[in-house]
């Protein structure tokens, strides 16, 4: 009971504080970054169409099948390779041991050793990509699995603009 009411006394704060405009963009940004970023596959058969929304951090978050099993993963087209948390990898059914992380892999954080891995299937919306080349991070290593170009470079195109990015496969 007394978490709602401190959740309006904020509120009634920030309104008296920056005015209703501020709190609404607030309140949106929150709901936002709630909600999961949806893809909407289009296009035909041949070449599918999925456009990812914009989250409020600015990335664009997809939700692939990896090996049939579904993850969450960032899109970053700085990563040359896409990048696995090990308990993803894990959840995915890709097993490395602690002799696998072998590759050096330059990172913002510096050096790390990585396992390098080749995905069988992974699939955004319509679109499926096999034989994507890999590597898993050791756990605490990566906060998010990333998508990077080792998947993007495989598609037709695609494509950032007003808040979306559009993958055609």
């Amino acid at each position: 009971m007394t978490r709602p009411l401190h959740w309006a006394l904020g509120v009634l704060a920030l309104s008296a504080c920056f005015g209703s405009g501020t709190v609404e963009r607030v309140a949106a940004g929150l709901r936002e970054r709630q909600a999961p970023a949806v893809a909407a596959t289009s296009g035909t058969s041949e070449a599918p169409v999925v456009t990812l929304q914009q989250d409020w951090s600015g990335h664009y978050s997809v939700h692939p099948l990896v090996e049939g099993r579904r993850l969450r993963m960032m899109v970053d087209t700085g990563a040359t390779l896409c990048a696995f948390t090990q308990e993803d990898a894990e959840r995915a059914g890709l097993r490395v041991s602690e002799r696998d992380f072998r590759r050096p892999m330059s990172t913002a954080n510096g050096v790390v050793y990585a396992a390098p891995v080749r995905i069988g299937e992974m699939q955004v919306g319509g679109i499926t990509i096999r034989g994507v080349e890999a590597v898993v991070l050791p756990r605490g290593r990566l906060g998010t699995s990333l998508l990077g170009m080792s998947f993007l470079r495989r598609l037709r195109s695609f494509e950032a603009a007003g808040g979306r990015l559009t993958l055609r496969g």
